[in-house]
């Protein structure tokens, strides 16, 4: 071991969105940054095997089945069907775009950027344990750990078996595999349901709840319910595993119930752990949960005060753009001894299945048992001429609001560009007096033809059922 240490006045554990928050307002504000990063790689898991890899497939997959659609095809341009590995190239493509990018960051910066797996041996030390066995100490008088999560793995499952995978290892998969038994029906099982689908795969989606994404609203969950189904998804609710059979063609899904489900491959798809494990974190009194998630305070401050924890590794909202943003917010306190920013109560959600789900605020069933006397207003995609002209006529934009005062309550999309389109409503519903109103929507002039025009059609429905 080194008989001397290197001394950084901020040592971020973790290179993802988190990690790169923390990093950067600490740098910029003068402070002297290292970051440990154990992949050789910076971006952590959201660029490597997550967020980035994960939607560049889906990227692939809508292109191919929107070429398919589409009325100029024909039989004379017919094609065969891309290997699976051939559609992940993109994905490989803008991870070394991402990585390069981010690592100039860091250049630019001057922060340190070291290779190794990190863990405290006193309070203020980490030592950093190399791919190669080397071994380095590294001091600091703040810490920042964003070591994400990854797949929950049960005792009893196979993951060792070339025909089971988690959302980590199925983007490795090199055939499309002609059957796919999915094992939770969370974001990351109902995305990858949709994008096996888009290929042709049959999809058992087996669901341990009774509706899908129970989070989101009544309405939309339908709605995904329905077009999931329509594309051949078969979804099986309240049902939970017994025990995994792995055979040479294929594996055996057994179900409490009795059933048994054959397929090619399957994805366990229930469940995250955060990354704590092995940081020697006991030696500040830190005690993550059963889940491996650091509880932390409204400033991402750990049982440590020196020590944050931000990102997937403390749990919900567990998102990419959220972890950003709680780095930026626990580096506030870290250079200024405060911070005015905390994140937003209403963070939206995307959900990147085909059509896309995306929302903000709250829902009707939350409105209901909080008494609150609200009305809806609807735009339908199909009677948008955007959404005519481009084909994509799946989805509506449904907006919430207070039937008195007209205040925006929550914001609730399904279809073709959701995510987008969700953070127009997004930025009204967070004025403050009085101006988080649904005239702003009817007094406002949109592009014509646009998808954003949903906003204006919805608010002037809602409107008609008011007065």
């Amino acid at each position: 071991m080194a008989t001397s240490a290197r001394t950084f006045d901020v040592i971020v554990i973790g290179s993802g969105p988190g990690g790169e928050g923390a990093a950067m307002r600490c740098a910029k504000a003068g402070r002297r940054v290292c970051v440990v990063e154990r992949y050789s790689m910076v971006g952590g898991g959201c660029t490597h095997w997550g967020t980035i890899p994960s939607k560049a497939l889906r990227h692939a997959v809508q292109e191919i089945v929107r070429h398919h659609q589409s009325p100029f095809f024909t039989s004379s341009t017919v094609r065969e069907q891309p290997r699976f590995k051939d559609l992940t190239k993109t994905a490989s493509s803008v991870i070394m775009r991402q990585v390069r990018m981010r690592s100039s960051f860091y250049e630019r910066n001057e922060v340190d950027v070291i290779e190794g797996e990190a863990r405290f041996v006193d309070p203020h030390t980490i030592e950093v344990i190399q791919a190669r066995g080397a071994r380095e100490l590294l001091t600091a008088q703040h810490f920042v750990i964003a070591t994400g999560s990854r797949p929950y793995h049960p005792t009893g499952v196979d993951f060792a078996h070339p025909r089971v995978f988690d959302s980590d290892t199925i983007l490795r998969l090199q055939e499309t595999p002609h059957s796919l038994t999915i094992y939770g029906a969370g974001v990351i099982g109902c995305e990858y349901a949709s994008m096996f689908r888009g290929l042709g795969t049959k999809v058992n989606l087996v669901n341990t709840r009774g509706k899908l994404l129970s989070f989101l609203d009544e309405e939309i969950i339908d709605a995904l319910s329905y077009h999931l189904r329509d594309q051949g998804v078969l979804i099986r609710h309240d049902e939970e595993a017994e025990r995994l059979e792995t055979v040479d063609d294929g594996v055996v899904l057994h179900l409490k119930s009795g059933k048994k489900l054959k397929s090619d491959a399957l994805l366990w798809a229930n469940g995250r752990t955060g990354n704590s494990q092995g940081l020697g974190l006991e030696l500040m009194g830190i005690v993550p949960n059963d889940r491996g998630s650091i509880p932390v305070d409204r400033a991402y401050r750990t049982q440590a005060a020196h020590v944050f924890a931000v990102g997937d590794v403390v749990g919900w909202p567990a998102l990419a753009s959220a972890a950003y943003d709680q780095g930026r917010f626990a580096a506030g306190h870290i250079v200024e001894g405060h911070s005015e920013e905390e994140l937003v109560t209403d963070v939206p959600t995307g959900i990147y299945t085909t059509p896309e789900v995306s929302s903000v605020g709250r829902n009707e069933r939350e409105l209901t048992a909080a008494g609150v006397p609200y009305e809806v207003g609807h735009a339908q995609f199909k009677s948008l001429a955007r959404a005519q002209i481009t084909g994509q006529t799946v989805g509506m934009l449904k907006l919430l609001f207070h039937r008195q005062t007209l205040e925006l309550l929550g914001i609730h999309c399904f279809g073709d560009q959701a995510a987008e389109i969700i953070h127009i409503g997004q930025a009204i519903m967070a004025q403050k007096g009085g101006a988080n109103s649904l005239k702003y929507f009817v007094n406002t002039t949109f592009n014509y033809p646009t998808m954003a025009e949903a906003y204006r059609v919805a608010a002037l429905n809602g409107l008609n059922r008011v007065f």
